[in-house]
């Protein structure tokens, strides 16, 4: 444990920032299942408010450093395929 006011401090916001990017990614996750849930029972309209959903969170992601923009391509243009597949 910390010593000097400062670092205790930075123990603190490290603790808050690691709970709200453990939320964030959690909710990311939830995104994506609730998008492949709706390809997998083959509802094409559910699967596309899900497909926005999900890219939108996926953007999001990025924007908060959650995840690396390449990884964000890749997670966008996989669910872009299935979204083209379920036609």
């Amino acid at each position: 444990m910390p010593n000097i006011k400062s670092a205790k401090k930075r123990v603190l916001v490290n603790k808050a920032k690691a709970l709200q990017n453990k939320a964030a990614r959690s909710a990311l996750k939830t995104d994506i299942k609730r998008f492949e849930a709706a390809v997998a029972e083959g509802n094409r309209s559910e699967a596309e408010g899900a497909y926005k959903m999900a890219v939108k969170a996926v953007d999001k992601a990025v924007c908060h450093g959650i995840l690396h923009k390449n990884n964000a391509a890749h997670k966008k243009s996989g669910m872009t395929l299935k979204l083209t597949k379920l036609a």
